[in-house]
């Protein structure tokens, strides 16, 4: 069996283990005291639970890594969002889906340190080469 699923396996405080999970599975998990026992404990209850679908004739979950993407998709978010982000988008002298791009590549702490108007290099944002900006200052 080729197995591409998408494994994770972290500690677990309340269970005093190693918790080992799968995204395609989340209703699965296998508990031990060792990382890779965790891991191979799941893998092989996985195994058996995919060979039982298919016994069954139900169907299989696609492994994430096997996907294809085609790089869009669309979200809904607040009109008020929606206005922020066009804004700052605007002040930092790129499109709004770049912004929204470089944001979701950042991890949460860059987001929750990262200024409101971002700095980008000029090469990002031509029009921003003739401007001259104010800096804000804090005291």
């Amino acid at each position: 069996m080729h197995d591409h699923y998408t494994y994770r396996v972290s500690w677990s405080e309340d269970d005093g283990e190693y918790v080992a999970t799968c995204a395609e599975f989340p209703s699965l998990s296998h508990l031990a005291a060792d990382q890779i026992e965790a891991l191979l404990g799941l893998r092989d209850l996985i195994q058996d639970v995919v060979a039982d679908m298919r016994k069954n004739r139900e169907p299989v979950p696609q492994p994430l890594a096997d996907a294809k993407y085609s790089g869009k998709f669309v979200a809904r978010v607040p009109p008020e969002l929606h206005r922020r982000l066009a804004i700052e988008a605007a002040e930092a002298h790129v499109s709004m889906n770049r912004l929204v791009s470089l944001r979701l590549a950042m991890t949460a702490t860059e987001l929750t340190t990262a200024p409101l108007v971002m700095k980008l290099d000029p090469a990002d944002a031509p029009a921003a080469k003739h401007r001259k900006r104010r800096q804000l200052t804090t005291p």
